[in-house]
């Protein structure tokens, strides 16, 4: 069973909670430190926020953000008055309803309680077609990736590694939607292009170790 990754924290506390609370209803899950990335601007790279996977299986997705939204929503009447979130503007709430996978579900729940102590009542039903229309443009693929493609075919014909991973990255790079639901990132056109750098990438790595045993010799 492979797990695909739900949210990613970068306080450990934070990450372990919601993992409980997943495990205390039944859910398998595993918990991962993510490689830290590094960053110029930070002098110590020790400072470097590390990210930990929550991940589960892609049935459960559905369910598992359902409970962490029931989660939440017991804080968001406690939230501090200034907290952020406060000073957001309707448009700017909404903005968080609409694009939901890029906020936390704290922000998300609390944002709605908001509009609807606004009198911009969001129900069930609305959140429901908001949800729907946000899948709908995260299903769109990756922008035709054609400057990358040029230069994966330049490493692949000069027997470049390089060539070797941009082929398969641009075949077999995958995107996981809020649902569980994993699509290709790029057009299939563009996947097909990553094939054909895959292989002769593959050809070029073979003539260029032989080369380089012809001329060793």
């Amino acid at each position: 069973m492979e797990l695909l990754t739900l949210k990613k924290f970068n306080d450990p506390v934070l990450a372990q909670n919601m993992a409980d609370i997943l495990g205390n209803n039944g859910i398998v899950y595993t918990l991962d430190e993510a490689p830290a990335v590094y960053n110029p601007s930070i002098v110590n790279q020790a400072d470097l926020l590390k990210e930990y996977e929550l991940k589960i299986d892609s049935s459960d997705f559905t369910r598992a953000n359902q409970l962490i939204a029931d989660y939440e929503k017991s804080f968001i009447n406690d939230v501090e008055p200034d907290y952020y979130l406060f000073s957001f503007t309707d448009e700017e709430l909404m903005e968080i309803l609409t694009r939901p996978d890029e906020w936390s579900t704290f922000d998300h729940e609390l944002a709605k309680k908001l509009l609807n102590e606004r009198g911009i009542v969001i129900d069930n039903a609305a959140e429901k077609r908001l949800n729907e229309k946000r899948l709908e443009e995260l299903k769109q693929p990756e922008p035709s990736q054609s400057t990358y493609i040029y230069l994966g075919y330049l490493f692949a014909l000069v027997g470049g590694v390089l060539g070797f991973f941009i082929g398969w990255h641009l075949q077999n790079s995958k995107k996981t939607l809020p649902n569980g639901e994993q699509i290709y990132s790029f057009l299939e056109q563009d996947r097909k292009q990553g094939k054909r750098i895959f292989i002769l990438s593959i050809i070029g790595l073979i003539g260029a170790f032989y080369l380089r045993y012809i001329f060793t010799r």
